[in-house]
């Protein structure tokens, strides 16, 4: 009897011994498995430069593009990616050099409307001149600040003196002029129901003789814009139109044909001393 009570007791005590050394053996793992993970730092896709901008230049588009950056490397003032946010910001001035990929913060630029931006995007002894254009006149989306344009005026004129062809014509006022500003607040303001080739107007980097010389055009006739490419624009002659007038035969042949005939056919008949009677057949 005391042989075998001697023996579970031994039993038990192997089973409490097993059991602590599986328990032990166990635990480190289970510590490790329950250890808190390391947490992912939250990122916000900022605006950035798309290559190296220099000072005085005016951003656009394709200036721009979105970089994801840690919210704790994000420098304080950058600019949140959206496209409100690249409207807003189209057409700002550079105010220091940035390196592609470097954020663009709102320290680093200068929008049109604020305080001293046209005489801080103005070159020296350059004026500025506003012209009033519309969505016909190349501005909706294809003329952005910075663009070098061509300033072209068209006439028209219903003189019966003149022929066919020569009643629409259209010459180049300006050559090779920077956009320093295009203002869309005409747009946001309107009321609803208002056709998109609202006028809005266009602010453009002159010197003084062409300043009046676009005063005197904005009220001879209709005045638009023509995009220059950036690889020929140094070399346009900035006094004045490169080439001559255009008429309406020289697009026309067909006119050019209706110019050489007369208008009508008359027949004066001189009777005496200034008497003169005029037929028209």
């Amino acid at each position: 009897m005391f042989l075998r009570l001697a023996f579970f007791v031994l039993m038990a005590l192997g089973l409490v011994g097993f059991g602590t050394v599986a328990w032990i053996t166990a635990r480190p793992q289970t510590v490790a498995s329950a250890a808190p993970q390391p947490k992912v730092a939250p990122k916000t896709m900022v605006l950035v430069a798309a290559h190296p901008l220099s000072v005085g230049s005016l951003l656009k588009p394709e200036d721009m593009t979105g970089k994801e950056l840690a919210n704790a490397a994000a420098i304080a003032g950058s600019t949140v990616d959206s496209p409100d946010a690249r409207r807003q910001i189209a057409g700002a001035m550079i105010r220091r050099p940035l390196g592609a990929g470097e954020p663009i913060t709102s320290d680093d630029v200068m929008r049109p409307g604020d305080h001293g931006f046209l005489s801080a995007v103005l070159a020296p002894g350059k004026r500025a001149v506003t012209i009033p254009v519309d969505a016909a006149s190349g501005v909706a989306g294809l003329i952005w600040p910075g663009d070098h344009v061509d300033l072209i005026l068209t006439q028209a004129t219903t003189d019966p003196t003149l022929s066919a062809g020569h009643r629409v014509g259209a010459e180049t006022v300006l050559s090779d002029v920077r956009v320093i500003a295009i203002d869309h607040q005409l747009m946001q303001g309107a009321a609803p129901g208002t056709p998109d080739n609202q006028v809005r107007t266009v602010t453009l980097e002159v010197d003084q003789d062409q300043a009046q010389r676009v005063s005197v055009a904005t009220r001879l006739g209709h005045l638009s814009l023509s995009v220059r490419s950036s690889n020929t624009s140094q070399q346009a002659n900035q006094n004045g139109a490169p080439h001559g007038p255009t008429w309406a035969r020289d697009v026309l042949p067909s006119l050019l044909t209706e110019a050489n005939q007369p208008t009508d056919n008359k027949i004066r008949v001189y009777q005496g001393a200034g008497a003169v009677r005029e037929f028209k057949f």
